[in-house]
């Protein structure tokens, strides 16, 4: 008898304990429906697309856009295939990594300088093509050292004035070197400021008067001091680097450059290329 009352008070709890259990189910159902978030965590904050392409690896991605900008050299004048450096290294990139490679737009413009570069910047085109890029080729300073001494001439791009040649000082070389240098720092900063996560590729300078003797130590301590100064603009951003060309033209002129005697030629760029992608891995 008496086990028979606690069997019976053991299903009184137990049926005493499923009702509430059951109410509270029914309780916190009610409350789902009308509050959702009642209750639960606040989802992860989703990633904005841009912020995650501006972190994602050049390296790690599918297909890589490269944008090209600056001088004559930029632009592949003197190269009679029209591919300069820029669709060269577009080939060389795409072969090296089997990657889809797309050159977005060429930059380039015949004669620029420095001064005229930075407020090319600041044109909604430019930042809208180097803002789409993974990669891009910056060719700047040539005409601002060889120019600024008077060594091309307004017609012919590559010729030397012979009486300038003559009487040549280092230092007309050299002379317009701070305000250049500072205007190239200017330069880096603001493509860095326009696109943060690209990586960026200075072409260095080369000396194209090297075979002539009254032009070869001046021009290559201009060209020296230029790269010099480049570098250690450069050393201080990430995701910039700096190709050296000095040594693929030093007596290799007559190889590499084309008949103007300052751009190079199909195979100069070619040899530019290959050195970009080298950097690049």
């Amino acid at each position: 008898m008496n086990s028979s009352k606690w069997i019976w008070r053991i299903v009184s709890v137990i049926s005493i304990l499923a009702s509430l259990l059951l109410l509270a189910g029914f309780v916190y159902a009610i409350q789902d429906i009308q509050y959702p978030q009642a209750g639960k965590e606040l989802a992860a904050p989703q990633t904005n697309p841009q912020e995650g392409a501006a972190a994602e690896n050049p390296g790690a991605k599918k297909e890589l856009k490269i944008a090209v900008i600056g001088d004559s050299l930029a632009k592949g004048t003197g190269d009679h295939s029209g591919m300069g450096f820029a669709r060269r290294t577009v080939n060389e990139l795409s072969a090296s990594t089997g990657k889809k490679v797309q050159l977005l737009n060429n930059l380039g413009i015949n004669g620029l300088t420095t001064t005229g570069l930075l407020p090319k910047l600041e044109e909604r085109g430019t930042q809208y093509v180097l803002g789409q890029a993974d990669i891009i080729l910056l060719s700047i300073g040539g005409n601002d050292l060889f120019r600024g001494a008077d060594l091309i001439s307004k017609g012919n791009a590559g010729t030397a004035s012979t009486a300038k040649r003559q009487e040549l000082d280092p230092k007309d070389l050299l002379k317009g070197l701070p305000k250049a240098s500072t205007q190239l720092k200017a330069i880096l900063e603001r493509i860095r400021a326009i696109n943060p996560a690209a990586t960026i590729v200075y072409v260095g300078l080369y000396n194209p008067f090297g075979d002539m003797q009254e032009l070869q130590i001046p021009g290559n301590q201009a060209v020296a001091s230029w790269n010099q100064t480049a570098l250690e603009t450069m050393n201080h951003y990430s995701n910039m680097t700096l190709v050296p060309t000095f040594d693929i033209f030093q007596n290799h002129l007559d190889k590499y450059l084309s008949s103007d005697h300052f751009h190079p030629n199909g195979d100069g760029y070619q040899q530019i290329a290959v050195r970009i992608v080298q950097g690049l891995h």
